[in-house]
């Protein structure tokens, strides 16, 4: 049996080279690999006695050559490919182990591996014979059942050459995103094709398996791209079920309100309640504590089954808060005490109880429907409240612009048509999803009830008439912000100025499908 190692990351290449070799199979290896097996004692081949021919072009091309490629590529159930091996003395090979140059820790044209990725394609496209390894993290299991059965199973050779042409594939996203953004000529792209470029390779990998999809009968599972650590990785499960598909969607939802608020407002304790990824309340406050239940006196009722989001430690004073109210279906917080969790569990164990870093940044979205995708850049509040207009005789009060700058930040996050009602910094009043912004308006009120008296309201888009806004004031809101941008815009500011009420706009809008 014959090995070829060529690796890029030595880790376990030892280990695995001294079992191997103990084990009978004789090994191959080249540049930096050979001379790590050299410095450990390990006897071995270098592919220059193998081909006859010396490495060249500062390493370009030392493996690619037909007395590795032939001797990986040959059929051994063909008797033409076996004379033809004999006929040129070539030894075939059953084992490569091959990592590629880490492209993505320094992209350049020298990081651009060949003769890896030839041999790894060689290999898993001859894996009816050969086995193929691309991972530290299948030594040994590989390494286990060579020494115990002599061979490699069918089955484990077609799952390595599986992650092998996964392996190569996600190498070459990663060099066609670095040639999208300019590559060695170092070209920014335009602003359209940093987002949408002509082509686009998105590498995912598994994380975890859900409990379920959208709905019961889904299967369903968490990826993360490949090469990234996203916010869902350093997340631990104190106790409650396993986590579905929606749990995941919402709790994401949760946690990056939470981050964005306490941003929004300096110095203040955040509390998001969601349910179906728009908030039933949200709050910010001098604790957590009081954030929390001025987000679930919004609405109590809705914020049954929920996702609950602390933006900080949850201690047993807040616990005992949460557990005398509606139950939850996930509590996450940056961090929970143990006397928390057992006051949590107590009231409910089928809660999901998680502990979290802060999110990373949105990126690219990407949203499919049968064969189509829809691409586009994250929606960010790109215009601070610094920059709002007032066209309105009624200037804002400082606690007007923080309730409206929290409404707005909770429209934004919320489905269309979207309006939100603010007083003194909790949602109190939230319409969601619905076609008409009249009726959005008539649910935030009807939510706010007493609460929409001398509050602050957001609209994710323009007013296209006034009677969206009347809805509002008639209920008492005296404060407004919306994007502007309709033919009626005056028709509204008019009627705003007749309310005397206070109308900032923003410039732009914050649909959310």
């Amino acid at each position: 049996m014959r090995a070829l190692l060529s690796v890029w990351d030595k880790t376990g290449l030892i280990e695995l080279a001294k079992g191997l070799s103990a084990h009978g199979v004789e090994l191959v290896a080249s540049g930096g690999t050979a001379a790590a097996l050299s410095e450990a004692g390990i006897a071995h081949l270098e592919v220059a006695d193998v081909t006859g021919f010396p490495e060249m072009l500062d390493g370009r091309v030392k493996t690619l050559h037909p007395r590795l490629h032939a001797g990986i590529l040959a059929d051994r159930s063909k008797p033409e490919h076996l004379a033809a091996l004999a006929e040129h003395d070539i030894t075939a090979i059953d084992l490569v182990v091959s990592n590629l140059y880490p492209f993505d820790s320094n992209p350049s044209i020298e990081l651009i591996d060949i003769g890896g990725p030839s041999m790894v394609r060689a290999a898993a496209k001859n894996h009816e014979h050969v086995g193929v390894l691309t991972s530290p993290s299948q030594y040994d299991a590989v390494l286990e059942e060579i020494v115990s059965t002599g061979t490699l199973s069918d089955a484990t050779r077609h799952a390595l050459a599986r992650a092998a042409f996964a392996h190569t594939a996600a190498y070459d996203a990663q060099i066609v995103a670095w040639l999208d953004g300019g590559g060695a000529l170092g070209e920014a792209p335009s602003d359209v094709d940093a987002v949408v470029p002509a082509t686009l390779h998105l590498t995912l990998e598994r994380a975890s398996l859900v409990r379920y999809g959208e709905n019961p009968h889904q299967i369903g599972a968490r990826y993360r791209f490949a090469g990234t650590s996203p916010w869902w990785d350093g997340v631990t499960q104190h106790a409650g079920s396993a986590l579905s598909y929606l749990n995941l969607f919402d709790a994401d939802a949760a946690w990056r309100l939470v981050h964005e608020l306490a941003d929004d407002v300096p110095g203040q304790c955040a509390v998001a309640i969601i349910k179906h990824a728009n908030a039933s309340g949200a709050a910010v406050g001098a604790s957590f504590a009081d954030a929390f239940q001025k987000a679930l006196d919004a609405d109590a009722q809705s914020a049954f089954g929920g996702i609950i989001a602390v933006g900080g430690e949850l201690n047993a004073a807040l616990a005992s808060l949460i557990a005398a109210g509606p139950q939850a279906d996930v509590i996450i917080a940056a961090s929970i005490q143990p006397d928390a969790i057992d006051i949590l569990v107590k009231r409910r164990k089928a809660t999901r109880l998680l502990s979290a870093p802060s999110p990373e940044p949105l990126g690219r979205s990407v949203r499919t429907f049968g064969n189509t995708a829809l691409v586009q850049n994250a929606d960010e509040l790109l215009v601070p409240v610094s920059d709002w207009k007032c066209v309105t005789f009624a200037t804002p009060t400082d606690q007007q612009l923080q309730d409206l700058a929290i409404a707005w930040r909770v429209c934004a996050r919320t489905t269309s048509n979207a309006i939100v009602i603010a007083r003194d910094g909790v949602a109190v009043g939230i319409g969601a999803g619905q076609q008409s912004r009249v009726v959005s308006a008539g649910i935030a009120t009807t939510k706010a009830s007493e609460f929409a008296q001398g509050a602050a309201a957001a609209s994710d888009a323009f007013f296209p008439f006034a009677d969206g806004l009347e809805s509002l004031t008639s209920a008492g809101v005296t404060s407004v912000v919306q994007p502007g941008g309709s033919v009626r815009d005056q028709e509204v500011i008019d009627a705003a100025n007749a309310a005397g009420i206070v109308m900032m706009l923003t410039g732009e809008r914050h649909f959310r499908h």
